[in-house]
């Protein structure tokens, strides 16, 4: 797919399915970096709000990164740390577990609330930071990262977001970065898929799935479908 394609399309999108405005959860990763830059070319720097929701999990290189790709951009933001909201809720739930996916997914829960109080405080929606690979293997935190009202990189593979991101001149330092949802210290997306996104979504587009993503997409098929209803009428 081109890259010029591609923006100008998803521009467009944004402008129909969001015109009152929208806000972006801010990671310092390509993903969300390339949302909050499609956002503001379609709707406008005044309709762009970017929320960077740091936790104690957060590295220092992240932080710079946000600090720098909002500089560069120029949109309206808000650092909200989740670091005490996270340590309280453990607290409240009785601290009953260490499985660090547990604890992990407590994360972008808490962030999505944050991202839809300023988006109802606003009369904004949400823009989700999702790319097509994610949505495929369902690699989200339902309820979480995966809560929003759009999608605008949705139908964009992880590869090609890369590219929308060297086209839109998206910092470099952002762009050649390790993908990483930073659910605990350490965490990279390819090394916990046990795979690269190059080979993943060369495996998605031509149908050949090894049994690794098979799975992975089997145990997530919930995430992408709506709860169940007990059906009593016809």
């Amino acid at each position: 797919m081109e890259p010029s394609y591609a923006v100008d399309k998803i521009i467009s999108f944004i402008r129909e399915h969001a015109p009152n405005g929208v806000v972006v959860g801010i990671s310092g990763g390509v993903d969300s970096s390339v949302t909050a830059t499609l956002c503001l070319k379609a709707l406008g720097r005044e309709k762009v709000l970017g929320v960077f929701m740091p936790s104690r999990e957060t590295p220092m290189e992240d932080r710079k990164h946000v600090i720098e790709f909002i500089h560069w951009l120029g949109i309206e933001a808000r650092v909200v740390d989740i670091s005490d909201l996270v340590l309280e809720l453990e607290k409240l739930c009785g601290n009953e577990t260490t499985d660090r996916r547990v604890l992990g997914n407590l994360r972008p829960r808490l962030r999505m609330t944050i991202l839809y109080y300023y988006a109802n405080l606003m009369n904004r929606l949400v823009a989700g930071t999702g790319n097509k690979t994610e949505l495929l293997l369902g690699y989200f935190t339902k309820y979480g990262d995966g809560a929003c009202d759009i999608l605008p990189i949705g139908d964009l593979y992880k590869t090609e977001v890369f590219e929308v991101a060297e086209f839109l001149g998206i910092p470099h330092s952002i762009v050649r970065k390790k993908p990483s949802a930073r659910l605990w210290e350490g965490q990279t997306d390819e090394e916990e898929i046990g795979m690269t996104y190059e080979e993943i979504d060369k495996q998605l587009k031509s149908g050949n799935i090894s049994r690794l993503l098979q799975e992975m997409m089997e145990r997530a098929k919930h995430k992408l479908e709506m709860p169940h209803i007990c059906k009593l009428h016809d």
